[in-house]
């Protein structure tokens, strides 16, 4: 691993294309070309205006990576030799749809390079404890845009395991610190009830959270990675441990949100996550 850890700095920031967003999760292996095309352009566009942008992109897996692991119980662990072909499958999954996310970034003019976790991610227990830094920091160091997934992960404790874009976006946090965390999914950001409609919460932070735990619920279509909730809970933990941070939970499907929010992350677009 790198020993290259870096101070926070405004010109970081890590932007999660949600599986939500870019495919169909309730029908399996669905993607939807047409918003990844627009997304690219408008992290073109936002690059465009802010030069001095360093950005980490991810993306979740959907209805590519979600249903096999679903299938397989992969996050859970692996003990057998189904469970090993499973492992394979939705790492196959995964990876089938990051090279599409990649082929079309490329195609729309942003210098996107996929980094799949899965190549040197080391958990135990389901955490992830170890990820080889030093492709992601010498590609933006060469201004080009590191890209990285939800993966399978080889595990000392299950056997193997399913890490979400969030646990890699966490590991990176930690030596990379971002200025702000953006989360794109689908929705327009966590809804104060569970039905998913109605009005949307502003602000959560680790003193508020538990009087939203109901309105916390799931995900569309098949999720092996915690959901809603999990996600909320995962970024509160980084931001106890880095307080000037920021998260942005928020909807991409709304033409024009990404960009904005690569410009300036204080935008009021969606919930905020802070810690205080």
């Amino acid at each position: 691993m790198t020993s290259d850890i870096r101070s926070p700095t405004s010109e970081v920031l890590f932007l999660k294309l949600g599986g939500s967003l870019i495919t169909d999760k309730t029908r399996a292996a669905h993607a939807r070309p047409r918003v990844i095309r627009r997304l690219a352009r408008e992290v073109k566009s936002a690059l465009e205006a802010r030069p001095d942008l360093k950005l980490v992109l991810g993306h979740g897996s959907g209805s590519f990576g979600h249903v096999a692991a679903k299938k397989y119980g992969t996050r859970e662990g692996v003990t057998d030799r189904s469970g090993w072909r499973g492992f394979a499958e939705v790492a196959a999954a995964a990876a089938q749809l990051n090279q599409l996310v990649t082929e079309l970034f490329i195609a729309e003019g942003v210098p996107v390079i996929g980094l799949p976790p899965s190549a040197s991610a080391r958990c135990e227990d389901g955490r992830l404890i170890d990820l080889n830094m030093t492709s992601i920091m010498s590609a933006l160091d060469h201004n080009l845009i590191p890209l990285v997934h939800g993966d399978v992960a080889f595990d000392a404790v299950r056997g193997a395991t399913i890490v979400s874009t969030e646990d890699v976006f966490l590991y990176l946090a930690g030596r990379l610190p971002p200025a702000a965390i953006l989360l794109a999914g689908e929705v327009v950001g966590v809804y104060a009830d569970a039905t998913l409609t109605g009005k949307v919460i502003d602000v959560i932070t680790p003193a508020t959270v538990a009087q939203f735990a109901d309105a916390l619920g799931g995900s569309h279509g098949a999720d092996v990675t915690g959901g809603m909730a999990g996600k909320v809970h995962q970024m509160l933990q980084w931001l106890e441990v880095q307080p000037a941070g920021r998260v942005r939970i928020f909807s991409g499907a709304r033409p024009g949100a990404v960009r904005a929010l690569l410009i300036d992350p204080a935008r009021r677009i969606g919930t905020e996550l802070r810690h205080d």
